[in-house]
């Protein structure tokens, strides 16, 4: 097995960062007795990296801005993915493709500005206007009207019943009209409102003395971005901030015994996932897909790459989190190398002398491609690499950078991908299952190369129908199907995990993983 390596700068040395981190933190806050602002310091495991751009209807931008309080949505989902109003007040559907949004009437923009129907008008229009990256995503959106001074009717093309869910994504989130320059001063209506911001590094709010949900229990926030899991592990270890995202998972247990931190774990909605190119032999033969389900020992996964903590091992597309899921009823490929090479073989794909397997005379030769923003690809995608090696397969492990990775996919120039995707962050299963199985989708066209005319026929009519139990029972068909079709590989479910200063309360972990900074933390 052999590594493929993208060459890239070589970065400054773990220690000398987080003594210059370290250093700029201990100039931020007046800790004497005479102080008595309260500042929460936390560190981040990533920031935007949209160009140094602030604005949530930019890409994922939306995502960080959310994370840190200064933007909000007309609807959102709960710690345990109730979908709840946020600036809307409530909604009710009018007929077949229009739905009346009734708006909060005691909000304010940080600039002062109420927010009224003129206001989500300018918001949602932002996106959906042809030149926003993402407006695709709402093409089911024919008209965004204002009815009232606090309410807005929005009419679909056709009966599209994930309408709510769709305007939880923080890229909806709701902007000031009369605000400046989205990139570099955003405003919105969260609790805390822009201070600074260095790309790459920092970013810091205070609250919002007018708050339309009450006030905050912290003055100031300092937000630090450091991709470094050690770095961010010493960090919440010395005292230098007071909540830590995804620390080194072999200081789990540490941190876990330590007085002066707690640590908080929750599974969130987000998959690996083994992206497995299905234009491209072998892997268009069901049976090769299907072996290569028996051959991945998701359980070494996590007990390796992940320590045991941060994951558990996956069964369909849907964690456990996400209410739409059917794992209870979808056919589980638990590890089996037998059962595994029986299906190779059925194939074509046959053993040889040497123990190796072999596919039209060559060895059977598979190449895993990966990226690095997330801590647990590359250690997992080593093991997959091992784990086929060890059933005959000869492996190698690409590390790209995520625009490479993506345009050997689009190109079909791969073979199996290991990517982490969010499955829902609207909370509603369409915004996945459509991108990934539906044939016209962007994934299931341009990387899976899959098609099948019954899932195509569930998922549209899943649209469609807004009686819950039926849009359940149809999404429940999909999954059953596409993991018989072993589409892509669901590998190992993530689990989120905090470590927080002691005196730290009134932190809530949300599945979604934007939802982090909110008016509720304080200090004991």
């Amino acid at each position: 097995m052999k590594f493929n390596v993208q060459k890239t700068k070589i970065s400054i040395p773990t220690v000398a960062v987080i003594l210059i981190v370290a250093l700029l933190c201990a100039g931020c806050v007046d800790t004497g007795e005479a102080s008595k602002e309260k500042v929460l310091r936390v560190v981040f495991n990533e920031g935007p990296d949209t160009g140094g751009s602030l604005d949530p209807a930019n890409g994922w931008t939306g995502w960080y801005v959310h994370q840190a309080g200064i933007y909000e949505t007309l609807f959102y989902y709960d710690a345990h993915m109730n979908l709840m109003p946020k600036l809307a007040s409530g909604y009710k559907q009018l007929n077949g493709t229009e739905w009346e949004i009734q708006l909060r009437k005691d909000v304010t923009f940080h600039d002062g500005t109420k927010m009224n129907a003129d206001a989500v008008l300018f918001s949602l229009n932002r996106v959906l206007d042809p030149s926003n990256s993402r407006s695709s995503e709402y093409s089911f959106i024919k008209d965004v009207r204002k009815t009232g001074e606090y309410t807005i009717t929005i009419e679909t093309n056709d009966v599209y019943a994930p309408l709510i869910s769709s305007l939880v994504d923080p890229v909806m989130s709701v902007v000031s009209p009369n605000i400046v320059d989205a990139d570099k001063q955003p405003d919105g209506t969260g609790p805390f409102k822009f201070v600074s911001f260095e790309p790459g590094a920092s970013l810091e709010v205070e609250k919002s003395p007018n708050y339309w949900d009450g006030e905050a229990k912290v003055d100031r926030i300092l937000i630090q971005y450091n991709k470094d899991s050690t770095a961010r592990t010493m960090l919440i270890k010395s005292g230098d901030v007071d909540i830590a995202r995804d620390p080194l998972q072999s200081e789990y247990s540490a941190l876990k015994s330590n007085p002066d931190i707690n640590v908080t774990s929750k599974e969130t909605l987000r998959t690996y996932f083994l992206y497995i190119n299905g234009g491209k032999a072998p892997f268009n033969d069901t049976r090769v897909r299907q072996a290569l389900f028996y051959v991945i020992n998701r359980q070494e996964i996590v007990d390796t790459a992940l320590e045991g903590v941060s994951g558990i091992p996956a069964k369909g597309v849907f964690t456990n989190t996400m209410p739409w899921n059917a794992n209870d009823q979808i056919e589980s490929y638990g590890y089996n190398p037998e059962k595994a090479l029986k299906l190779f073989e059925e194939a074509g794909i046959k053993k040889g002398a040497d123990g190796k397997l072999y596919y039209n005379g060559k060895p059977f030769t598979i190449d895993i491609q990966t990226y690095t923003k997330r801590a647990a690809l590359q250690p997992s995608a080593e093991i997959i690499a091992s784990q086929l090696e060890k059933i005959g397969i000869t492996s190698t492990v690409t590390i790209l950078d995520s625009a490479a990775l993506t345009e050997n996919a689009v190109a079909g120039t791969y073979d199996l991908s290991l990517a982490a995707w969010s499955t829902a962050p609207t909370g509603d299963p369409d915004y996945f299952l459509s991108s990934h199985y539906l044939s016209t989708g962007n994934y299931a066209s341009k990387w899976l190369r899959y098609s099948n005319p019954q899932v195509d026929k569930w998922t549209l009519e899943a649209r469609t129908e807004t009686d819950g139990e039926k849009r359940a029972e149809l999404y429940d068909k999909i999954q059953i199907q596409i993991q018989k079709d072993a589409v892509v590989l669901p590998v190992l479910y993530a689990n989120e995990i905090y470590a927080l200063s002691s005196n730290v309360k009134g932190f809530e972990m949300y599945p979604n993983e934007y939802t982090i900074i909110t008016k509720d933390i304080g200090f004991a």
